[in-house]
């Protein structure tokens, strides 16, 4: 073999290292996000939040009624270019990589079907869906497709469960007992959300149920991951409707006693608090830690004689906000397996919630089935 010149060695170093750097190059554009839906309140605070990020770029919003599309452009100050009726014109005017969606619970499913049609990868508000045979179909179409499915709880992005997570995973409290979780606030209506949110939210067709749904979707996410993704042996609910001229369709409080092989897990949805809440405590053979608030820790173990407060690490990107989670997962940066916002997690959620709330109708225990398998 002839010995090659310096200019063809440079030659060949060039084109191998060309794949790598467009490569690179790609995958530190922004991730261009279209977002569907605003029917959900939720969706304000990420209205307000793409100006400031650098890793995501806000493309489209979809949504049919014009009337919503309207009120998002004038009070955020948007491009009227941003704006499509529908979520086939949005993807093929602006080719987007991932979905936001703020539309009813019920609407969730039919999203993301038409998102895997497109291999696009979704972030959905918690909960995933109304009911378990929904959660079944999102998760076989997310496979078939080879798609993200994900799911935004508020509480992910709370340093102090971080922290209570991680005290449980290395051993810190030893065995898990007994998790109480307290999630809600005064009410959708007296809290003042906006008409179109209050519509669905108050409609057990759009929403699976009122605060049982709402809020109770938090704690069994929180405990599916403290359990290590296995489900309950049996679920037992009790839900009311304490202001029934308020909310006439649906319960606004509910208790959901979850029971697995060696621990116990109460949750407390309810939008009869006397303010927001949204704590977790978890208690252990070896020490106890309460997540007081989003960043404040209270612990105690079995050699201490008080409490200890602390306040937990900060998390940084991309686990500390959902963008920055979104985009590293479609970035491929990131594997959302087994934790608070991947689908697996969040089949378990929904197989929990629609137990509770056939438990709660019919006034008995839920013994669950084993899931099928794809």
């Amino acid at each position: 073999m002839l010995p090659m010149s310096p200019s063809t060695k440079l030659l060949l170093l060039t084109a191998l290292c060309l794949p790598v750097t467009r490569a690179s190059a790609q995958s530190n554009q922004p991730v261009r996000v279209v977002i569907v839906g605003l029917e959900h309140g939720h969706v304000d605070g990420f209205l307000q939040a793409f100006p400031r990020q650098n890793d995501a770029t806000l493309v489209g919003i979809v949504d049919p009624d014009p009337a919503l599309r309207d009120k998002a452009e004038k009070n955020f100050h948007l491009d009227h270019t941003l704006f499509f009726s529908t979520l086939d014109q949005a993807i093929a005017t602006t080719h987007p990589q991932a979905l936001l969606v703020y539309t009813s619970v019920a609407e969730h499913r039919k999203v993301i079907e038409a998102a895997a049609a497109h291999n696009l990868d979704v972030m959905v508000e918690k909960p995933l869906t109304i009911s378990l045979d929904d959660a079944l179909a999102i998760r076989k179409v997310a496979r078939e497709h080879h798609i993200q499915v994900l799911v935004n709880y508020e509480t992910t992005w709370y340093s102090s469960n971080h922290a209570v997570l991680d005290m449980a995973a290395n051993g810190t409290l030893g065995d898990i007992r007994k998790v109480i979780v307290r999630d809600g606030h005064q009410g959708p209506k007296e809290i003042g959300v906006q008409p179109e949110f209050l519509h669905w939210l108050t409609d057990p067709a759009l929403n699976g149920a009122g605060a049982l749904y709402d809020f109770g979707c938090y704690g069994a996410d929180l405990m599916t991951v403290l359990m290590h993704g296995d489900a309950p042996i049996s679920v037992t609910a009790v839900a009311q409707t304490d202001k029934p001229s308020t909310y006439p369709h649906v319960d606004d409080d509910a208790t959901i006693i979850l029971r697995y092989p060696h621990a116990q897990a109460i949750l407390l949805p309810s939008w009869n608090w006397t303010f927001s809440v949204k704590d977790m405590e978890v208690y252990g053979t070896k020490a106890e830690a309460v997540a007081v608030d989003p960043t404040h820790i209270k612990s105690r173990t079995t050699q201490s004689e008080s409490n200890e407060d602390t306040t937990a690490t900060p998390l940084t990107p991309p686990n500390n906000t959902s963008l920055h989670y979104l985009v590293a997962v479609v970035r491929k940066q990131l594997d959302p397996q087994h934790d608070l916002n991947s689908l697996d997690t969040n089949i378990t959620v929904i197989q929990i919630l629609d137990a509770a709330r056939h438990s709660a109708a019919e006034g008995k225990t839920i013994t669950l089935a084993p899931l099928p398998k794809l």
